[in-house]
């Protein structure tokens, strides 16, 4: 039913339009008989005048159609639709022109000129009122309105304009833009006038009673984009940008690809440069495998692997879903990159033998882990099994297979555990520097803090807390924690790799940490609300084995600068002779006896951990 009234309202628009063109074509050369002079063509001519207005209708609206004019959605129309229309009427003029003279009627040229004249006048002004009209009456009947300040004046704001000017879903108004290039000061884009510099937006956001910011600078660089988020996170106004360049650039912009801003955008960051030489020269040719590679930090690496001219990138997960993702991401980003999407467990070693024989890689990263504090806290066998005999496994098939790079992806939470997930990750680093002083294979770990957007991180749970209207919960007023973005932590570790020289601890540097509760009223803000007001912060209490602050040294480790300004590394530490043995007596209280398995990891690391409750 729905869509034989679509269907219907659709033939009735094209057979107005088409009835519109057929009096605006009699119109036009109707008008240019009747003003140009030395016409020898009149009212009284009969046939003859009746012959050259109706071939001129019929060769016109023939053209048109082959034009798509009845076909286009003019509400949506833009520049490219306006130039076919006009092309072809000039084109239909053309052909009139011919046609008459072979039929002896001998109108002047001037007459056809201003019949074309007029043709694009009747025509085209229908098209821009039909436009205008459509966009009146759907903005009068919706009951949202969202009074849009836009920032930047160049190509993406002009498409953003357009964008928000054609959404049939909730109405974006663009009021005013800001930017800070004197020479737009004043102008205009699609009626939108450049009225202030980004220092001007609190003042304006008032002025013009605004709704939302939108960031409409894909290209500006990040120092600037954080200084101009700062000021718009000052008006409590909800704030949007837009994708990435090349984004727009392969989907362009519609009202739907608006994106809410990153909180990584306020971190106090350094963009990244990296020795890409150096990373190209120890990855060409090589074949890399990355275990837990359909993870966050796990997928990322591969994406910055994907880059080098890898012989072939293997993606080794539990989980094939997003595994399976990010391989078709990796081929459509990267088509003459080799990818080969294995499936098994880091726990079932007899898989991963075989996967080593089959692929026979020459690097290894290793991302696969449990992470989630809480969770391990209730399921110490399974961070046992994943994140120790997990490590094991895959670094002994690393040594057995002669690969020659092995990197393990650790964490913060390893130095001076209190939970049962990071001391599973120190025991899974005194695996690796166990092993480093025994094996041909060149083993190192990268230790870094929390990583923003990654599937353990606090950013989503905020998120999903916000957007059900709160309240934001928050364990301490307190907490702090070390943060980096996904891409900045997968392209440190690629980095580090390349400094190896065997048993190194690398550490990332983390920035100054950050307090919680300041990102989740920041992340409040830039949802547009209040903190404290319209979404509260509730606090919980520490969870089981949770710390007030993380740390990225023991006592013991010694920091040294490496060449790179936010890479340090720490020296090899020795682990006794029995620390293999004594993992393995852990396999003893798997699943068995939960006290025993924690006192079991207690007396590797050497230190007591928090007791579960």
């Amino acid at each position: 039913m729905k869509m034989s009234k679509r269907f219907g309202s659709l033939m009735l628009r094209r057979c107005v339009l088409l009835a519109w063109d057929l009096l605006s074509v009699f119109i036009a050369y109707t008008v240019a008989t009747l003003i140009v002079p030395a016409s020898p063509l009149s009212w009284h001519d009969g046939l003859s005048f009746y012959s050259y207005v109706g071939s001129a209708i019929v060769l016109s609206l023939f053209i048109l159609h082959f034009f798509h004019a009845y076909s286009s959605l003019w509400e949506y129309a833009e520049l490219p639709e306006t130039g076919f229309l006009m092309s072809g009427l000039l084109l239909s003029t053309i052909i009139c022109f011919v046609f008459h003279r072979s039929l002896g009627l001998y109108v002047p040229l001037p007459g056809y000129a201003v019949g074309w004249t007029i043709e694009i006048l009747l025509i085209g002004s229908s098209r821009i009122i039909y436009r205008v009209l459509r966009g009146y009456l759907r903005r009068s009947k919706s009951s949202i309105m969202h009074r849009v300040l836009i920032v930047g004046a160049g190509d993406a704001a002009t498409m953003a304009i357009s964008a928000m000017k054609d959404t049939a879903h909730d109405v974006y108004v663009p009021v005013v833009m800001v930017d800070d290039n004197p020479e737009k000061m004043h102008c205009f884009i699609h009626g939108v006038q450049v009225v202030g510099t980004t220092q001007d937006i609190p003042k304006l956001v008032k002025e013009y009673e605004i709704d939302m910011i939108l960031l409409a600078i894909p290209s500006v660089s990040e120092t600037k984009r954080k200084e101009i988020a700062e000021i718009a996170l000052s008006t409590g106004k909800r704030m949007q940008t837009l994708p990435s360049m090349q984004s727009i650039l392969f989907e362009g912009i519609s009202v739907s690809t608006f994106q809410d801003i990153d909180i990584t955008t306020f971190l106090n960051r350094d963009e990244i440069t990296l020795d890409s030489s150096e990373i190209k020269e120890s990855l060409e040719g090589k074949t890399v495998l990355v275990t837990g590679a359909g993870g966050s930090i796990g997928s990322e690496l591969c994406r910055q692997l994907a880059r080098f001219s890898l012989q072939k990138l293997v993606l080794f997960d539990i989980i094939e879903n997003d595994a399976y993702t990010l391989q078709n991401e990796l081929r459509r980003m990267y088509p003459k990159l080799a990818t080969k999407l294995l499936i098994g467990s880091v726990r079932d070693e007899v898989r991963l033998n075989e996967v080593f024989s089959c692929v026979k890689p020459d690097i290894v990263f290793h991302a696969a882990a449990h992470k989630h504090v809480p969770i391990m806290e209730d399921c110490p066998g399974e961070a046992v099994k994943n994140n120790i005999f997990g490590t094991l496994n895959v670094a002994f098939c690393a040594d057995r297979h002669n690969v020659s790079r092995f990197v393990l992806i650790s964490t913060d939470k390893a130095v001076n555990p209190t939970n049962v997930m990071g001391a599973t990750k120190r025991t899974a680093e005194m695996i690796i520097q166990y092993l480093s002083k025994r094996s041909k294979t060149c083993f190192s770990l990268v230790r870094f803090g929390n990583v923003l957007g990654s599937n353990g991180s606090v950013i989503p749970y905020f998120k999903k807390q916000i957007a059900y209207g709160g309240p934001v919960t928050v364990t301490h007023p307190e907490i702090t924690r070390f943060f980096m973005t996904i891409p900045e932590a997968a392209q440190l570790v690629i980095q580090s790799g390349t400094l190896a020289k065997g048993g190194e601890i690398f550490i990332l540097d983390m920035g100054e940490p950050v307090k919680i509760v300041d990102l989740a009223e920041k992340m409040i803000r830039l949802a547009g609300f209040e903190p404290g007001k319209e979404i509260k912060i509730v606090y919980t209490g520490l969870r089981p084995g949770e710390k007030l602050y993380e740390e990225l040294l023991l006592k013991e480790e010694g920091i040294t600068a490496t060449k790179y300004k936010k890479i340090y590394t720490v020296p090899p530490t020795e682990i006794e002779e029995d620390f293999l043995d004594r993992v393995y007596a852990l396999r003893a209280y798997v699943d068995k006896d939960d006290a025993k398995l924690i006192a079991g990891i207690e007396s590797l690391i050497g230190k007591k951990l928090q007791p579960i409750t």
